[in-house]
């Protein structure tokens, strides 16, 4: 009897585990159904708004601003009123220039990076050259370093003080050409350079030929203006 009971328990069980198996069956039926009716659209509208995410992510990044641009003016000094000034830069930018600060135009960068501001007007004295970037998008750079230019066009001082006169005579081969002119010039004469002191004064032994000697003597400072002298010097015992 206490086997008969056993066995119809375990066939309920059985019937129970079927049944239950049936029904889990049929949830997952109906559950890719639901899947496939609702399921997808819901994941593509998921993903549009993943990709949506991503974008609005990407806007609030840190927009970084332009390198400061590098001008380029070869020479410190110069005599000409009036020069070009050239640089580089990120392509496709705007450069603004400034001369002491004032700004005095703005250019486009080429694709290959490089501008150029032409027939720019010195002033007097010092100018002092600088420039930024900007971009629609990414705002202004730092300023680029100062680039100074000196516009000078008055020629140098010179005075001689050995010989004072334009033409003499001597005896001995040695002679010392002294004379004064602007601290910071070259001076040369017959193309031999003489040292300039921190005073201007400059001193440079010539050894004299039998005969007359021309010396021309040529001061010429950085900015490139020029004062010439010459002297004949004769040379006989």
């Amino acid at each position: 009897m206490a086997e008969f009971k056993r066995s119809r328990l375990a066939r309920r069980n059985e019937e129970t585990v079927t049944k239950k198996t049936v029904f889990m069956g049929f949830l997952t039926i109906l559950f890719i159904i639901l899947m496939i009716l609702f399921g997808l659209p819901l994941l593509v509208k998921f993903s549009v708004f993943l990709g949506n995410t991503k974008k609005v992510d990407n806007s609030n990044e840190k927009v970084v601003p332009p390198l400061a641009p590098r001008l380029v003016i070869p020479y410190e000094a110069t005599n000409s009123a009036s020069i070009s000034v050239n640089g580089f830069s990120e392509s496709g930018v705007e450069v603004e220039l400034f001369k002491n600060e004032i700004s005095i135009g703005k250019t486009q960068v080429t694709d290959a990076g490089d501008f150029v501001f032409k027939n720019i007007t010195l002033e007097d004295g010092d100018n002092n050259f600088s420039a930024i970037a900007t971009s629609k998008e990414a705002g202004s750079s730092d300023g680029s370093t100062p680039v100074p230019v000196l516009f000078d066009n008055k020629a140098p001082e010179l005075k001689l003080i050995n010989p004072t006169e334009k033409e003499l005579t001597v005896d001995y081969a040695d002679f010392d050409i002294i004379g004064e002119t602007e601290k910071g010039v070259s001076v040369t004469i017959n193309g031999k350079l003489a040292v300039v002191d921190d005073n201007g004064k400059f001193k440079l032994k010539m050894q004299l030929n039998m005969g007359k000697n021309e010396l021309e003597i040529v001061v010429r400072d950085t900015a490139g203006n020029e004062s010439k002298t010459k002297v004949t010097i004769t040379y006989s015992l």
